[in-house]
């Protein structure tokens, strides 16, 4: 079953963050707090929005789908970009990340959102294929970029 996800569940989509964080090898840099996670979604202007996947069966969350809207200048309209998609190994292959998206995808519709971004990184593979198996353009002509840090600090010092 695919839900909104609620106050409660933040500690569990906390828990779920830091397990996305181990697989893509980067568990140091998920330090949000569930404090943190809690204005960011529920706050009074919130910054995402979640959805979760519940197991049928134990009613225990196996997955969640964290986005926020975003604006292009083109299209003139609002979209919506994934930050995060995950399902525990243990619940893969049971349709709940499909599921996910086709909830996404139709509250994109229903919000009059034309476009449905996210990044994947380059060495996930079965991300890769999943998302290829659902008509995903992969954009290999653009590049992400970031400023964190000292850059950013000095970038900052220069205004």
């Amino acid at each position: 079953m695919i839900r909104a996800a609620t106050e409660n569940d933040v500690p569990e989509i906390r828990a779920m963050i830091r397990e996305l964080a181990a697989y893509e090898r980067a568990v140091e840099q998920a330090r949000a707090t569930g404090e943190q996670l809690r204005e960011a979604l529920f706050g009074p202007h919130p910054a995402a929005y979640a959805l979760v996947a519940e197991d049928e069966t134990t009613g225990g969350l196996v997955g969640y789908a964290l986005w926020f809207p975003r604006f292009s200048t083109w299209t003139g309209t609002r979209g919506m970009q994934l930050e995060d998609l995950y399902v525990r190994p243990d619940a893969r292959g049971g349709g709940h990340g499909r599921a996910l998206l086709a909830a996404l995808a139709a509250l994109c519709l229903r919000s009059g959102f034309e476009r449905f971004e996210w990044w994947v990184l380059a060495w996930n593979e079965p991300a890769i294929g999943f998302y290829r198996s659902l008509g995903a353009e992969f954009l290999d002509e653009w590049r992400i970029c970031r400023l964190t840090g000292e850059p950013l600090k000095e970038l900052a010092a220069a205004s």
